[in-house]
């Protein structure tokens, strides 16, 4: 299985083949409007605007579940980031991550590959464990977890929330030019996987 087997839907709702990807390099994320990480949309926007001509896309799902921190319709949500950050990228309806009404997407991603996190990372995960008693260890854990996929549709890295858009450049570059990241991932997040 492969991101290429899910249809989604757009911001009007409309059914989106994810096989229309296919050959490019992606981002997934489960965005948020009114969270503390809000302003990786600017660096997001960045990591767009430099490799898009490449063949990079960034696709944000926007999810309520965290604290109520995606309020508003489809279009509030769009409007908000385009007004705020100047986003370009696709967004898609809203949906949830986790639990029992979760995007059948998102169930096949936490099932891909283990989340590179940092020392700021599982003491994030501390102070929020509060309002998300219920999380089992796959689950997104909160907003903007962003997982990278290669051009062929393999999930191939898992990101935590505070994991920076520009702290992944350089392996979306790598990807882009269709070298292997797992090698410098692991080096690079000495905290390792979860």
């Amino acid at each position: 299985m492969k991101v290429y087997d899910f249809t989604v839907k757009d911001m009007e709702n409309k059914d989106v083949s994810l096989a229309d990807y296919k050959g490019k390099v992606l981002l997934i994320i489960n965005g948020a409007t009114g969270c503390g990480f809000t302003p990786q949309y600017d660096g997001l926007q960045k990591l767009y605007d430099k490799y898009a001509p490449e063949g990079f896309e960034i696709l944000d799902f926007p999810s309520n579940q965290f604290l109520g921190q995606a309020p508003g319709t489809n279009e509030e949500i769009a409007n908000f980031c385009r007004l705020n950050f100047g986003t370009e990228f696709k967004q898609f309806s809203k949906i949830e991550v986790n639990g029992p009404n979760e995007e059948p997407l998102y169930k096949y991603l936490k099932t891909t590959v283990e989340e590179f996190r940092n020392q700021e990372t599982i003491d994030f995960y501390d102070k929020v464990k509060q309002y998300t008693p219920d999380i089992k260890d796959n689950d997104i854990r909160w907003n903007f977890t962003k997982f990278l996929v290669d051009r062929e549709g393999n999930v191939v890295a898992r990101f935590a929330p505070n994991i920076t858009a520009e702290q992944i450049d350089k392996y979306i570059a790598g990807l882009l030019k269709d070298e292997d990241i797992e090698m410098v991932c692991h080096s690079d997040f000495s905290q390792g996987c979860i």
